[in-house]
């Protein structure tokens, strides 16, 4: 009897392949969506992806997500057996469509720790009624056919069926390291049960011996079988086996099965040879033994780590004890130290890295639903979504991105009789584009709609009295960022995608909550660009360290702009006592820290202290504070909950561990921006 820990090992690895196996399946469906028919490779891709989707799930005893696998499986045997045959491509994607959202709501489920306990039988009855459908066409139009001539492929069949079959033995070796070898080898049997006959294993007991999963390892996992199947089909399917690193198939009751075991041999060696030379010339393992699977809960825990390593060296070289010492192996030895660092860190964000692909992707599932529903016809054009970002920003990036989609096609994209009245392509465009730039990553959602009405929006606005300045003081910029706004809406009628006044302010909030902006522009019927900016990863920053009485604070320096010492001369107050500086003819607003955190400190006059030029969004400030300390790595902290329940501390980011174990709040550029200006 398995322990717990290694059926939730399983649960694990089955909700993950699963999930994969189902992105894949949506994609294969949503590629071919505007096809008359599914390609003949879609179609194999399609039975192969249902079929394990089925067989896994049904050695899991997960047995709506068995079933309604089977079903489909059944649609789409009966489709490839019967080439030519004639259906409505898009009602079946539709119906595949519904089953992923089925099989997904079950996923999630088990993600949460609950059973997937819910009923397909509906959907069951529709995909049974398809087939039937299907059936009934099809033999009608045999039948017409048979009445012309006669259909000399059913006598091929039938004398074909006389055959006893085949016997085959086959071995399979799994990809180092992909767990679960007994369930794999039981994945086969169950993909065999169709097509063969007098199947039998070693090792024969797969799920309840303890010892199956080692004997494969070591061994092999050995199966004979009798099929009517030739030999080249047999070993076609079997090459369809997940996580394969070896595959020997042998005729054993065929006068030709020397011939065809040579055949096998020689295959075999010819793929060893070339992944040797492979190996020689670029230096490098098999791909199977150098991927493994990791909990990205151990990877946040190594980061943890890795943090505190960050800390513990700044603890050590600025370890006040040190102070006027002359040392010069230690620092030898400290500027090694912090070289190894740097390289693990930068080794474990690499590990924590990635391409927002899958993510992207996501999104064509979101135009084909909306196209279907407001009958518009939009395509999704994916430009750089190889650029990788820290896992841990995608998944809070994912839900704004679906928004800012539906947002394109809802608000922006015509109808395709209005596109032809503007002399526009029928087919509206979204473009969903990623590319890096420095630290940060731009996400740019871009469509060819109607645009941002400028009017409409300030209409709006001032019916629900969201403007935060007079409307001529108002740049274009700041004129679209009000849809922003919690309860703005300019949609009249309520749908499920739009019209209720949420929706975008969530976005900005979530943007926000990761670092980043979100920057639009527009011209009306050409279209509208939507720029979010996020940094590659939370964890760990760059900052820069300023003192102010006895407290210190980090302020990102990637949101330092420069810092200079400040002239009498250049100092100005405007009637209401607002306090600025004149720098190289511009004109920026000066903001003394000590007086928004409330710290007493003896210098008060400008030319006594120093200023720090900050820039968010392309706004800027001076900071005015007392001395600068220095530029550190710090590790990002959340403040403690019991001070956030106490208080809310507003332009702070968080806090961080210095050298000599005092904490330094961070500062938000952005909220003190937002919040002086």
């Amino acid at each position: 009897m398995p322990n717990q820990n290694t059926s939730d090992s399983f649960v694990d690895m089955f909700i993950f392949e699963s999930s994969q196996n189902i992105e894949l399946l949506e994609q294969i469906v949503l590629d071919n969506d505007n096809n008359d028919v599914f390609s003949e490779d879609a179609l194999n891709e399609i039975f192969r992806v249902v079929h394990t989707i089925k067989g896994s799930s049904a050695m899991m005893l997960y047995n709506g997500i068995s079933s309604i696998s089977h079903k489909l499986e059944d649609l789409f045997f009966y489709i490839r057996e019967h080439e030519g045959i004639h259906y409505d491509c898009s009602a079946l994607s539709d119906l595949v469509l519904e089953v992923i959202d089925f099989i997904k709501i079950e996923l999630e489920k088990l993600r949460i720790g609950n059973e997937p306990d819910g009923d397909s039988k509906e959907l069951e009855v529709s995909i049974a009624g398809f087939l039937s459908n299907l059936k009934s066409e099809h033999q009608a139009s045999a039948s017409d056919q048979a009445s012309v001539s006669p259909n000399k492929k059913n006598i091929v069949v039938t004398d074909r069926l006389e055959k006893s079959g085949n016997m085959y033995e086959a071995t399979i070796f799994f990809e180092e390291g992909c767990q679960m070898e007994n369930i794999r080898a039981f994945d086969v049997i169950h993909k065999l049960n169709s097509i063969a006959t007098d199947i039998s294993h070693v090792p024969e007991e797969l799920i309840e011996n303890d010892q199956s999963t080692e004997i494969i390892i070591k061994n092999g996992f050995k199966v004979s079988f009798r099929s009517e199947k030739e030999y080249q089909e047999i070993k076609k399917i079997l090459l369809q086996t997940l996580f394969l690193k070896d595959l020997t198939v042998k005729e054993i009751s065929s006068p030709e099965e020397t011939v065809k075991e040579t055949a096998d041999e020689n295959t075999k060696t010819a793929i060893q040879q070339k992944s040797q030379k492979k190996d020689i010339s670029e230096n490098q393992v098999p791909l199977s033994s150098s991927i493994i699977s990791v909990n990205i809960e151990k990877l946040d825990k190594l980061l943890d780590l890795a943090g505190e390593m960050v800390i513990a060296e700044a603890m050590l070289t600025h370890n006040p004890d040190l102070n006027g010492l002359e040392l010069p192996n230690f620092t030898k030895t400290a500027q090694h130290f912090r070289k190894i660092i740097d390289e693990l860190q930068d080794l474990i964000m690499s590990t924590r890295m990635v391409p927002l692909t899958i993510t992207f992707q996501k999104m064509n599932r979101i135009v084909h639903d909306m196209n279907k529903k407001l009958n518009k016809n939009t395509r999704l054009v994916l430009v750089g979504e190889d650029t990788e970002v820290d896992k841990n920003i995608i998944e809070r990036v994912s839900d704004p991105l679906m928004h800012l989609v539906r947002n394109s096609i809802d608000h922006g994209i015509e109808s395709k009789e209005i596109r032809l009245q503007k002399g526009k392509p029928e087919i509206g465009t979204v473009t969903l584009e990623a590319r890096n730039e420095g630290s940060d990553v731009l996400i740019i959602i871009r469509d060819d709609g109607k645009g941002f009405d400028k009017d409409s929006i300030l209409n709006h606005a001032k019916k629900k009295g969201l403007l935060f300045k007079p409307e001529e003081e108002m740049a274009e910029k700041e004129i679209f960022s009000l849809i922003f706004m919690p309860g703005f809406s300019t949609k009249d009628k309520v749908t499920q995608y739009s019209g209720r006044g949420v929706g975008m302010d969530v976005v900005m909030k979530n943007i926000q909550a990761i670092g980043g902006t979100v920057n639009i522009e527009s011209k009306v019927d050409v279209g509208s660009v939507i720029t979010i900016k996020i940094p590659l990863t939370l964890a760990i920053i760059t900052g820069l360290n300023i003192q102010v009485g006895d407290s210190i604070y980090t302020i990102p320096i990637k949101e330092v702009r420069e810092s200079f010492r400040p002239k009498k001369s250049d100092i100005i107050v405007d009637p209401d006592g607002n306090e600025m500086i004149m720098v190289r003819k511009e004109c920026y607003p000066i903001f003394r820290v000590h007086r928004q955190f409330c710290i007493e400190t003896d210098i008060q006059d400008f030319e006594d202290g120093i200023f720090v030029m900050v820039e968010h969004d392309n706004k800027f400030m001076c900071l005015f504070v007392d001395q600068l300390l220095g530029q550190q790595q710090v590790v990002v902290k959340a403040l403690p909950a019991y001070i956030t329940k106490l208080k809310k501390i507003s332009c702070i980011a968080g806090c961080t561990l210095l050298g000599d174990g005092s904490i330094s709040l961070i500062i938000s550029v952005r909220d003190l921006l937002s919040t002086n200006q």
